[in-house]
């Protein structure tokens, strides 16, 4: 998969609101509570293991559901 087509987007599912990847079933999933001393430290760190996370992530280990046939 070409790194460049895939984006990080919003993703809402009945079981899962949070980022996610464009061209997989990728989600980000934030691991233990936020690190910071101020709203905007949190939100900074957040956004940085996001976004590491989303460039690290290999798409074809994260294959989207194939939808059933009618």
């Amino acid at each position: 998969m070409e790194a460049t087509r895939r984006k990080l987007v919003w993703v809402e599912r009945q079981d899962f609101y949070g980022w996610g990847c464009s061209e997989c079933a990728w989600v980000f999933n934030t691991a233990g509570p936020p690190i910071g001393e101020s709203i905007d430290e949190m939100k900074s760190h957040y956004e940085q293991r996001r976004d590491m996370a989303f460039k690290s992530h290999v798409c074809v280990e994260h294959p989207k559901a194939k939808k059933p046939k009618i």
